[in-house]
């Protein structure tokens, strides 16, 4: 099976786009990452939902975890108020965000390689027409699971 066969719509969000509507889509849907494309929709970012929450908490708390069991959730700043004002650009992490991509013809266990490979639990899958490079979908890491079980 290929990438094309194996990819389902998945939502995204722009660079440009405010970083609230992308948190709340995130949320809402219960995503396993955040697919952030450029305004040509060519895939720009994949965050994975974990590197999202680095807002959440401070950096202190990230350098010496000890000291984020003395934190009560209410002195933690509000993420609402993190994100107000911001786009996704500016509020997803600078490092480790490259989108993991394939193009439509990819093979499962190429996908996988790569998922493994890079810690991603998400695939964009892009397609070019010659002018231009546009996502055409996602693969999900569960999606390929689902697909390599019923192999068996």
């Amino acid at each position: 099976m290929r990438a094309y066969d194996l990819a389902d719509p998945y939502p995204w969000v722009t660079t440009d786009d405010d970083a609230m509507t992308a948190a709340r889509l995130f949320a809402k849907r219960r995503l396993p990452a955040l697919l952030v494309v450029d305004p040509e929709e060519r895939p720009y970012a994949v965050v994975p939902g974990s590197q999202l929450l680095r807002a959440a908490v401070p950096d202190f708390a990230l350098n010496e975890p000890v000291l984020a069991d003395l934190l009560r959730d209410d002195h933690v700043e509000r993420l609402a108020e993190k994100l107000h004002g911001l786009t996704v650009a500016q509020w997803i992490p600078r490092h480790g965000t490259v989108p993991a991509v394939v193009g439509r013809d990819t093979s499962a266990v190429r996908i996988a390689a790569l998922m493994a490979r890079t810690h991603t639990p998400l695939v964009a899958v892009v397609e070019n027409d010659g002018e231009r490079t546009r996502t055409v979908g996602a693969v999900t890491a569960a999606r390929l699971m689902e697909y390599f079980l019923a192999q068996g």
